[in-house]
């Protein structure tokens, strides 16, 4: 799937951890992590609003459409 996550990114740059993205948010570690690392099938629009409410960005911020050719230059495949 050509969709990225970029929530290490943004947590770069708003200089939070996971942890405290989780805290912040109420949504489990494993969770997050599973978004982070671009595992997740689906989000809720309610958890991606708490996501972008605390990281105080858009959903573009977080998520990026790569068509299929970049992606797999992405993934190494």
């Amino acid at each position: 799937m050509p969709i990225v996550v970029n929530l290490d990114v943004m947590l770069a740059k708003r200089k939070m951890s996971l942890t405290e993205l989780s805290e912040k948010v109420g949504i489990a570690m494993a969770n997050l992590s599973i978004l982070k690392t671009g595992k997740a099938r689906a989000i809720r629009f309610s958890t991606l609003d708490d996501i972008c409410r605390v990281l105080d960005c858009q959903p573009g911020d977080i998520l990026e459409y790569m068509n299929e050719k970049d992606f797999k230059k992405l993934m190494g495949k």
